[in-house]
């Protein structure tokens, strides 16, 4: 709009006359924005980019287009509490695994006529191990996530909004995960039992100290795992998660040749039929392939660094063609630690690229010291925005470098959008390519630079695209305090709204 209509900008005029020639130009000038204004669903859009800012509207035209209020949350505190923060989607798959496996132990128990026996424990334990691998492994999660979100709009809004929560499948891995280390507490206690009431006719002393250590393993990987030390040290919980898991999966194999052999010895069956005929045995192969599927695929890759400020880089890279919507693990050191990336691809579909943020040492690392080479691992995984297809049309909400995996989003352009992006400087931090796919995009888009015009209540202008555009649901790619805040705002207003778990 013009300048003249921000009151900073009207200065004094001391001659009446001139006064009233200058406030009729103004209330023309006021009449032909409002006119232009009508045209658009926004009554403000602003765009700030280096350094610039857009000029505010007056007060008069605030009046005439008042924003849309917040609603009042729905519920009193306590069933708020209790619907969107205590039992989450995650809790409730959780739980399901558990009421699964207490279901499966209350079989056992009754099959037997009292405690169950070595032989299905050890099996509950290796299918806890295969589902809670599964859940990590590449392929299995592109099909699960291919499988929900394939439902066509005309299916009814509130199913749709369901299946959009496919990405809390991290609930079902931590819930095998526990109930593996379970069921195998269990399967000690009774090998326990049985070799110290009769040594000799029991089960071989390495039987039972391979259980020891396999406990002490799963252990070690249950306390890197607790929320609290896993945010904290995250890299001693990768290092211990895997490190772990390897020698958990090592000792599996141990025990469960030790126990093919006490069988061969009791059966007079051979000893290779006798491994080929335990469930276990399969449940164990399985589980140690996925594992191997994904190491497998360790590759060391060329990288083209394009240095965007000194808070970001943008890291290219060429071995490949990557669709949309899917996210890369890269690393340095690949043993100890790696790092997810939302991939954008290349508008000449050459290759594609991540955007980098300093958000902690090893991303100020990559921007202060641009790498050559990265390794990668797996396959690329789809993410939280592939659920987005399941919309008609979406809010799509970014802070800082969360805009790189809304790139992707971008590129692909199957949902209509309106976004909103919170950042410091926008064009100076991340360039004005991003910026311009930004407003591509979104030609509307809400580019709020928080330098300038400090931070916005973002719940209310998330609500107010919401309200303006229509949209189905709200997606929010932050860090974890403004993504819980967003989500927590719209779902207690009775808005979809989909961010990250931050449960890896």
């Amino acid at each position: 709009m013009s300048s003249a209509l921000v009151p900073g900008h009207l200065a004094p005029l001391e001659d009446p006359e001139k006064a009233s020639r200058t406030s009729v130009s103004i209330f023309r000038d006021i009449k032909s924005d409002l006119d232009s204004d009508s045209k658009s669903k926004s009554d403000i859009i602003c765009t700030s980019g280096s350094g610039s800012s857009s000029a505010s509207t007056s007060e008069d035209v605030k009046e005439e287009t008042p924003l849309p209020s917040l609603p009042d949350k729905h519920g009193t505190r306590v069933t708020r509490y209790l619907h969107h923060n205590f039992f989450t989607v995650y809790r409730k798959m959780f739980s399901a695994i558990f009421i699964v496996n207490l279901t499966a132990f209350i079989i056992f128990v009754a099959q037997s006529k009292g405690a169950p026996t070595l032989s299905n424990v050890k099996n509950a334990t290796s299918a806890n191990v295969l589902v809670c691998i599964l859940m990590r492994q590449e392929e299995t999660v592109n099909l699960v996530y291919e499988i929900f979100t394939c439902v066509p709009h005309w299916v009814p809004l509130v199913i749709r909004k369901k299946l959009a929560k496919v990405y809390h499948y991290g609930g079902v891995h931590s819930g095998c995960g526990v109930a593996a280390v379970v069921w195998f507490l269990l399967y000690t206690v009774l090998a326990s039992i049985q070799f110290f009431q009769n040594p000799k006719a029991g089960l071989p002393v390495a039987n039972v100290i391979t259980c020891y250590l396999l406990v002490m393993m799963f252990l070690f990987i249950l306390g890197g795992a607790y929320p609290k030390f896993r945010v904290r040290f995250h890299d001693y919980f990768e290092a211990v998660h895997r490190f772990a898991g390897w020698t958990a999966l090592c000792i599996l194999w141990t025990q469960t040749f030790i126990i093919a052999g006490i069988k061969h010895h009791e059966t007079g069956a051979s000893y290779g039929l006798t491994i080929i005929r335990a469930p276990s045995f399969w449940l164990l192969l399985a589980s140690t392939c996925c594992t191997f599927l994904s190491w497998s695929r360790l590759r060391l890759r060329e990288v083209i660094p394009e240095t965007l400020s000194d808070h970001a880089t943008r890291l290219h890279f060429k071995y490949k063609n990557m669709p949309p919507f899917y996210g890369l693990k890269i690393s340095d050191r690949p043993l100890l630690e790696w790092h997810a990336f939302a991939t954008i691809p290349d508008d000449d579909g050459e290759g594609f690229s991540v955007v980098v943020s300093n958000a902690g040492d090893w991303t100020k690392k990559q921007i202060q010291n641009p790498p050559k080479k990265l390794w990668t691992r797996g396959y690329p995984l789809h993410g939280l925005l592939y659920t987005s297809r399941l919309f008609r049309q979406i809010v799509l909400v970014a802070t800082g470098s969360g805009i790189g995996p809304c790139l992707s989003l971008m590129f692909c352009n199957v949902t209509p959008r309106r976004i909103l992006w919170s950042t410091r400087n926008p064009e100076v931090t991340y360039g004005p390519r991003i910026v311009e796919t930004v407003k591509k995009s979104d030609p509307n888009a809400v580019i709020w630079n928080t330098r300038e015009r400090g931070y916005p209540d973002i719940v209310a202008e998330t609500y107010k695209l919401y309200v303006e555009s229509g949209a189905e649901a709200v997606f929010i790619i932050s860090n974890p305090k403004v993504t819980r805040k967003v989500v927590y705002g719209m779902e207690t207003r009775g808005i979809a709204a989909y961010g990250a778990i931050f449960d890896s």
